[in-house]
């Protein structure tokens, strides 16, 4: 049963992603390596509405 809840709960989780639009990853953490290319300020968003812009997991947060 927690696994299930767990998931629910995951989509509302607070990510991270550059915030220039350009980026095709979000991050878990503000500070990510992934994000050192990222020309704006990192934007916290919801892995739901990440997802929905078309965006992944960062490769180094995997």
């Amino acid at each position: 049963m927690l696994p299930a809840a767990q998931g629910a709960s995951d989509e509302k989780e607070t990510v991270y992603v550059c915030g220039s639009g350009n980026g095709k990853r979000y991050h878990l953490k503000e500070h990510c390596r992934g994000l050192n290319n990222c020309s704006a300020k990192a934007v916290k968003t919801t892995v739901e509405k990440a997802k929905k812009e078309g965006k992944t997991l960062c490769g180094w947060e995997k």
